[in-house]
């Protein structure tokens, strides 16, 4: 069951979220009446959702939401009775996945709330694609440079250091990034046979 947090300082909202998002089939963990308390409570409860109310007295919704998601990336959804440009502007950011504007309706939050999971269950993804993307990067140059360093020390063609370093990761039960730091390491330390 999907765990949220709703921060909202209007008592009767609060009412309403506790009313209807058990009744939508949804875990309600706890209600904040503030910024400051909406940042204990998912320290605390660690939610899959937060809902957040824009205006709050010491801190707002949008400064919460931005401490919280610091230290935990969570799919938000910010409310507010008002939607000015400025206001909108502020809300947009990686961690808002929609904006609803005061009152909510049951309808409003039935939608809004699988289409929010579902977009930061697709943004994680993407994001983590892109991290391993990096990461294949990353290996990748260090791999070439292991390889450049072989090449040079055996005088050897490219696919024959490549090879080399294959085996060598093979026989060690290493991955070859492993085998590729490790020669980066050893040169760095060991002169150069040419010295």
């Amino acid at each position: 069951m999907l765990r949220i947090v709703v921060a909202d300082d209007e008592p009767e909202m609060r009412a309403y979220f506790e009313e209807i998002l058990p009744h939508l089939g949804y875990d309600l963990v706890a209600a904040a009446a503030n910024g400051k308390q909406m940042v204990d409570c998912c320290d605390r409860f660690d939610p899959d959702l937060v809902i957040a109310d824009i205006k709050m007295p010491d801190m707002d919704g949008i400064e919460a939401v931005t401490k919280v998601c610091r230290r935990r990336p969570l799919p938000v959804i910010l409310i507010s009775a008002y939607h000015d440009a400025e206001t909108v502007a502020r809300a947009e950011s990686d961690f808002v996945l929609a904006y609803l504007v005061k009152p909510i309706k049951q309808a409003d939050l039935q939608t809004t709330i699988p289409i929010a999971m579902r977009r930061f269950s697709e943004l994680r993804a993407l994001n983590d694609e892109a991290a391993n993307l990096r990461q294949a990067l990353r290996d990748r140059k260090i791999i070439e440079r292991a390889k450049g360093i072989v090449m040079k020390l055996d005088g050897v063609g490219e696919q024959d250091a490549f090879r080399t370093m294959q085996k060598i990761a093979s026989s060690r039960n290493k991955r070859l990034i492993e085998v590729a730091e490790a020669i980066i390491a050893t040169t760095q330390v060991v002169p150069d046979r040419g010295t």
